[in-house]
Formats: C-alpha cells, structure tokens, sequence
C-alpha cells in the first residue's frame, strides 16, 4: 500500500462529512428526529434552521474534513514508513 496525499483524503472526508450532513437535516426536517441537537453543539455558529445557518454548518463540516485529511493522514504516513515499509527492507 502506498502513502496517503492529505488533499485526497481531506476531500473524500469533507464530502463524506457534507453529505452526511445534509442527510442528517433532511431526515430531522422529514422526521422530527433530533439530532439538530447534535449538530448545535459540534458546529459554532450553527442554530437550527435558517438558509444561512445551513450553509454555515455545510461549510464546517467539510472544513472538519479537511482537519481529518491535515492530522490522520501524517500520522497514518509515519506509522506506514516505521511497520509496513520497513518490513520489506528486513527480509
């Protein structure tokens, strides 16, 4: 397995993120769940619901992606080259 580019991965997780998102309003808004709830605690700035406040919270949760993409993925990379990729070199 190769070594993860941040942006690439930033991006999938920020999409991921949006879409559950915006899922997660159409079904309060569909079913009366609550879990707006959730969401005004994890997202400042966020009150539940008017256009701008939707879009607020759209926009910090891809912005949460890219936090995901900027901390994992160096992580991930270093314990890659430390276990896997020095596995092959031992042999």
């Amino acid at each position: 397995m190769t070594r993860l580019d941040w942006r690439v991965a930033g991006l999938a997780m920020g999409s991921f993120l949006s879409i559950s998102y915006i899922v997660c309003v159409v079904g309060d808004l569909m079913f009366e769940h609550r879990m707006y709830e959730v969401w005004l605690k994890l997202l400042p700035g966020f009150t539940w619901i008017s256009w701008p406040s939707f879009f607020l919270g759209l926009i910090e949760t891809f912005a949460y992606g890219i936090y995901f993409g900027l901390v994992f993925v160096p992580l991930y990379n270093f314990f890659h080259d430390r276990f896997v990729a020095g596995k092959g070199s031992e042999s």
